[in-house]
C-alpha cells in the first residue's frame, strides 16, 4: 500500500466518534498519517502497538457515482476471503468510515504492472478475485455510463464536445460484445496500478468501491487502459488470465476498455462538478475521452468489433 507522508497526526483526526466504534483502535495509543492518491476518499494509515490499518473516509458527494457503501463493505469482506482482498475490521456508516488491514508491501507502478513476470501475477491476482465468491451486486458499464450521461445532462455539467455524437458506436459495442458472452464474476472494476499491492508473495487487490460481478475482460481491458499497456502487453495479460493465447478475447479486452474510458470521462465531469478534493478531475477525463473517441473513429474499430464477436 502506498507509503505514508511525513505528517504524523493525532487520532483526533479522524471523524469524531470513530475510534470508540472500532473495536481494533479503541482505547489505543494511534499515531495518523494521510496516505496520498484517493478521488473519491481520504486515506489514512493508523498504527497502533498491535497493527498498522487504513482508514478510508469517503466524500459524501460519491453517491453521484453509483457508489453504494454498503455494497462497497460486503463485497470488500468477500473480497478479503479470497485473500485477494485486504481484511476488513470495520464498517462505520454514520462515520461514512471502512476500516481494513494496511498491506505490507510495494505498491505497483505502471511499468511494474507491464513488466514480465509482474503482468502474470496480476492476471493470477485476478484469476483468483474471480473465481471466489460472486459479489452481492452487479456492474455493468454500458448501464453506468447512461446513468452518468443522464445527470450530467440533467444538471447541466461540462460535457466534451462531439461526446453524444458516439451513441451510435456503444450500441455496435454492447451488440459485438453480447455475442460470447460468459458468466459474470467477481470484479473489482477499477483496477489501476495504485490499487495493487505486492506484498512480496502475491499481488494484492484493493479498493472495491465499484465492485460488482462483471465480464473479466472487463477488468483485463480497463487495467490495460489505466496502466497505459501496449497491445503486446495486454495480449500478454490475457494470454496469463486465460492459460493460453486469445485473440478473441483481446479484442473483448480492448472494446470494454474503450467502453471504460468512455464512462469514466463522464465521471470526470461529476466529479468536477461537485468534488471538494483538489484534483483537475477535467483534464484527467479529457485524457480518457481523446483516447476513446480517437478509437471509435479509427480504422481499427470494424476488425476490433468482429473479432470479439468470433467473425476473424
Amino acid at each position: 500500500m502506498e507509503g505514508p507522508d511525513d505528517a504524523v497526526l493525532s487520532g483526533a483526526a479522524l471523524p469524531p466518534g470513530l475510534v470508540d466504534a472500532v473495536d481494533v483502535l479503541r482505547g489505543r495509543t494511534l499515531t495518523v498519517r494521510p496516505l496520498p492518491g484517493g478521488l473519491t476518499n481520504r486515506n489514512y494509515r493508523v498504527d497502533t502497538d498491535e497493527a498498522s490499518y487504513v482508514v478510508r473516509i469517503s466524500d459524501p458527494g460519491t453517491g453521484a457515482l453509483a457508489i453504494d457503501r454498503d455494497d462497497e463493505h460486503r463485497n470488500s469482506v468477500i473480497a478479503a476471503s479470497t485473500g485477494v482482498g485486504a481484511p476488513v475490521h470495520a464498517y462505520v456508516p454514520e462515520a461514512s468510515a471502512l476500516v481494513i488491514g494496511y498491506i505490507e508491501g510495494r505498491t505497483l507502478t505502471d511499468a511494474d504492472v507491464g513488466a514480465a513476470g509482474t503482468l502474470e501475477r496480476v492476471a493470477a491476482a485476478c484469476r483468483r478475485l474471480h473465481d471466489g465468491p460472486r459479489f452481492v451486486n452487479d456492474f455493468d458499464m454500458f448501464a453506468v455510463q447512461a446513468g452518468y450521461q443522464h445527470l450530467v445532462l440533467d444538471r447541466g455539467y461540462r460535457l466534451p464536445e462531439g461526446y453524444l455524437d458516439h451513441a451510435p458506436v456503444l450500441v455496435r459495442l454492447r451488440e459485438a460484445l453480447a455475442v460470447q458472452a460468459g458468466p459474470t464474476v467477481a470484479c473489482n472494476n477499477d483496477l489501476l496500478a495504485g490499487n495493487c499491492i505486492d506484498d512480496g508473495t502475491d499481488v494484492r487487490l484493493i479498493d472495491y468501491e465499484y465492485a460488482g460481478n462483471n465480464d473479466p475482460c472487463f477488468e483485463l481491458g480497463n487495467l490495460a487502459c489505466e496502466c497505459h499497456l501496449s497491445i503486446e502487453q495486454l495480449e500478454h495479460l490475457v494470454a496469463a488470465y486465460f492459460g493460453a493465447p486469445r485473440p478473441d478475447q483481446v479484442a473483448r479486452a480492448r472494446l470494454f476498455g474503450l467502453l471504460g474510458q468512455y464512462g469514466w470521462t463522464l465521471w470526470a465531469s461529476i466529479q468536477q462538478a461537485t468534488s471538494t478534493i483538489d484534483f483537475d478531475f477535467w483534464t484527467w477525463g479529457m485524457e480518457k475521452y481523446e483516447q476513446a473517441a480517437a478509437a471509435f473513429t479509427g480504422p481499427e474499430l470494424d476488425g476490433l468489433l468482429d473479432a470479439a464477436a468470433g467473425c476473424r
